[in-house]
């Protein structure tokens, strides 16, 4: 009801045109003030419902308690699930104390409702309140019933004097009391003397604090909604990596180096993340993403994502090829010993082969060298390994090739361990995990999770996987997770084909992809100047892997003692714009 809505009433009732104007007057400041106080309580209620973030939730309910009541200080207590009151939110004006929330940290300890016998402590006055779900209201704390003597040691401390307070309990929608909420001093709004809490506002505040019972409740739903989705999301994504022992770990190490950068941009105050800054919601949704990047793996054979060597399948085909190269020896040996040769290994007489023992176990080393995926295989070992496959041996009166077509083809991987087939369903895993992804009702502010998940693996110059996406259409969520992804992949210490890099060899791996475009050079600038390559190097490179390291030129020592660590948290410095 509007004032001039009000003025319309007071003009049409044939009652109050008979009372005298002064009592008119009175009626009419007490329905205007009347109706504030609901217009106020409307918009507390709309806020209170509007905000999702329960540390700013609760720091917003004593605030708008105490402005509506004109009170110096309010406490909100939140009941555990152990029967205590914990101490939520403390504010007071004239001490100027923030605490809770988003402010300082309260090490008050909370308070019990009942003592170690189970007696219900009704001496407590926040206790009392919510045990017996009433409001309490004293005029002056110094002379009521209850035990003040914390109160009277705060005030002797601070030089404070509390006085009156009012004390509401909140109740959900289930009408159990979840709380209690302490208002402390009311201020008359003309002298700002401390007054007792009127008894007319009582009903007002105990509609405020169901209101705020209610948006409490909902916004702990929410969070633990939250918790329980990003815990069975976070145990899916450890359980696939502990499919494999290699990869142990991966997924974790991802997320965490993933949200560490998007934070570092957060910070940025020069550059191209000079302006760039993501929300709490925006950063939730990374980390997700992050979380989630390797979900597709669950349908990935093991052999696959273990496969330590070019031959290995269930067992590592290697141990064949040494059988064969067995029964070459043994022909030699055969041979000699025929031709009456005095010494086993001397030249040997043409069965097949034309080989000595010496030179069958060279072959043998290079195969077994060449099995171990490494970063480069040469073309002219591709050709040796040709001219091996045509080495034969016999076996029940036929010949059969030392090496078979397949066994070559493997051999032949030029980088890593896996063949065109095997790295085909590998990347596949990146087209399953959208897939996946895209089946599950993420909420709207987690919608984009598939879309960066799945985009882990494209290129700024439009090789990479599943899509073939162009540098404008990745998203810089998609980037950092890619540049995260790569980097740990480049240091982990537990793949089955290679031992983790060193930090050096690492970051030059990672200048020669920003380079070719693979890359956002940014975000890995970004990684060396925030301190993060440095943190990564000594938090979680084993001893072996720590090194200085180049980038863009410059040498970067490494430093790993808790004030450099500190340090590289903070920053590495950067060069003025106007420098």
């Amino acid at each position: 009801m509007k004032s001039s809505q009000i003025e319309q009433w007071l003009q049409g009732s044939p009652v109050l045109k008979n009372l005298p104007v002064e009592v008119v007057v009175e009626i009419r400041s007490f329905a205007e003030k009347q109706v504030s106080r609901i217009h106020e309580l409307v918009k507390i209620g709309m806020a209170l419902s509007a905000e999702k973030q329960l540390d700013r939730l609760l720091e917003m309910i004593v605030s708008e308690a105490r402005r509506f009541t004109n009170a110096d200080g309010g406490t909100l207590y939140i009941k555990s699930e152990d029967n205590v009151l914990e101490f939520m939110i403390i504010q007071n004006d004239s001490l100027g104390i923030r605490m809770g929330g988003t402010g300082k940290k309260i090490s008050w300890p909370p308070v019990d409702l009942q003592a170690a016998d189970g007696v219900e402590n009704h001496r407590n006055v926040s206790a009392h309140c919510a045990l017996v779900g009433k409001h309490v209201n004293i005029d002056d704390v110094y002379r009521a019933d209850f035990d003040f003597q914390g109160t009277k040691e705060f005030d002797a401390t601070t030089g404070y004097r509390s006085k009156s307070m009012l004390l509401v309990p909140l109740r959900d929608h289930e009408d159990e009391v979840i709380g209690v909420l302490q208002l402390l001093n009311a201020l008359d709004s003309a002298s700002g003397e401390v007054v007792p809490f009127p008894p007319h506002e009582i009903e007002d505040v105990t509609s405020l604090a169901s209101q705020a019972a209610i948006a409490i409740t909902n916004a702990r739903l929410i969070r633990e909604l939250e918790n329980l989705l990003n815990a069975f999301l976070q145990a899916i994504a450890a359980a696939i990596d502990e499919k494999s022992h290699y990869t142990a770990g991966h997924v974790a190490r991802v997320a965490d180096l993933t949200e560490r950068i998007a934070l570092a941009i957060n910070k940025a105050e020069e550059g191209r993340f000079a302006e760039v800054h993501f929300s709490d919601d925006e950063l939730d949704e990374l980390k997700m993403a992050a979380w989630m990047h390797d979900v597709g793996k669950v349908t990935t054979p093991e052999y696959v994502v273990d496969k330590a060597t070019k031959l290995q399948t269930i067992f590592d085909r290697i141990d064949l090829i040494r059988s064969r190269a067995e029964i070459l020896k043994r022909d030699v040996q055969l041979a000699d010993c025929i031709a009456g040769v005095g010494e086993v290994g001397g030249a040997a007489i043409d069965v097949g082969t034309g080989l000595t023992l010496e030179e069958i176990g060279a072959l043998l080393a290079f195969l077994e060298e060449v099995n171990i995926g490494g970063e480069f295989l040469s073309d002219e070992k591709i050709m040796k390994l040709k001219e091996i496959g045509a080495i034969t041996y016999q076996e029940n009166g036929q010949a059969h090739p030392l090496l078979t077509e397949e066994e070559i083809d493997n051999l032949s991987i030029r980088k890593g361990t896996l063949n065109q087939a095997e790295r085909s369903v590998i990347n596949n895993h990146v087209t399953l995990t959208m897939r996946m992804l895209e089946k599950l009702p993420f909420p709207r502010k987690l919608s984009n999770v598939p879309r960066f998940a799945g985009m882990h693996h494209e290129k700024l110059d439009g090789t990479g996987y599943p899509n073939g996406l162009k540098e404008a259409e990745i998203p810089l969520q998609a980037r950092i997770l890619a540049v995260a992804d790569v980097f740990e992949a480049l240091t982990a210490a537990d793949r089955p084909y290679k031992p983790g890099k060193k930090l050096s060899e690492s970051m030059k791996i990672l200048g020669f992809m920003v380079k070719d475009r693979h890359l956002d050079g940014d975000i890995c600038d970004l990684l060396v100047e925030s301190g993060l390559a440095e943190y990564y190097g000594c938090q979680v490179l084993s001893e072996r892997q720590r090194d200085n390291f180049f980038w863009k030129g410059e040498e970067v020592s490494l430093a790993c003692s808790p004030e450099d660590q500190l340090k590289c948290l903070q920053g590495r410095p950067r060069e003025s714009k106007n420098s």
